[in-house]
């Protein structure tokens, strides 16, 4: 029953989700604390795996929610069921409208949804970011002062970098640079 509730709830966040992975987290959170497959806290720290792992952050999430609830098979039917309604609706895409993006409920139907992609978006890094520092609830922080000092260290070497070298720093680079941070100041 477990890799029928999997693909079933992954599946449904799949179609339903717009703007790629970080569209997907907050549905992927909402399912995940509903099924009580994890709890908030543990939720973001398996975002945070997640991310700085190879791959979509939203088929990531699901791999590793599904092998946690019902190991490999859990991982590899969560995994399918987040991504087969991108495959359906493309391939139908492919096959059926050849004029698809030049449609106008199409255009219309993309502008109505892009307003909200980038809400969710922005909604995710703002979360992602409060409990990275030590947001718990509205009642209640705890300072991270390792992730506090990470983000404000990340800040100004993004800023030196941009500013005063002209150079654009990569994901990968920021990555290994908080990766390093992160190390550096646990052992301090």
């Amino acid at each position: 029953m477990i890799y029928l509730t999997l693909f079933l709830e992954f599946f449904k966040i799949g179609l339903f989700t717009f703007g790629g992975g970080f569209g997907m987290l907050p549905l992927i959170e909402e399912a995940v604390i509903a099924h009580g497959w994890a709890t908030a806290e543990q939720f973001y720290n398996f975002v945070g795996v997640c991310e700085s792992t190879p791959g979509p952050i939203a088929v990531n999430t699901a791999t590793y929610i599904g092998t946690m609830q019902g190991g490999l098979l859990g991982g590899i039917v969560a995994s399918l069921g987040v991504v087969m309604p991108s495959f359906i609706i493309i391939l139908l895409i492919v096959s059926v409208l050849k004029n698809f993006a030049e449609n106008r409920f199409v255009k219309a139907f993309l502008k109505g949804v892009k307003p909200v992609v980038v809400a969710l978006i922005l909604s995710t890094g703002t979360i992602l970011l409060a409990k990275a520092v030590g947001y718990v609830s509205l009642t209640e922080f705890s300072t991270n002062w390792i992730s506090t000092a990470v983000f404000a260290i990340l800040c100004i070497v993004w800023l030196l970098a941009k500013k005063v070298w002209n150079k654009k720093l990569s994901a990968v680079t920021l990555i290994l640079i908080s990766a390093v941070l992160g190390i550096v100041l646990s052992l301090i």
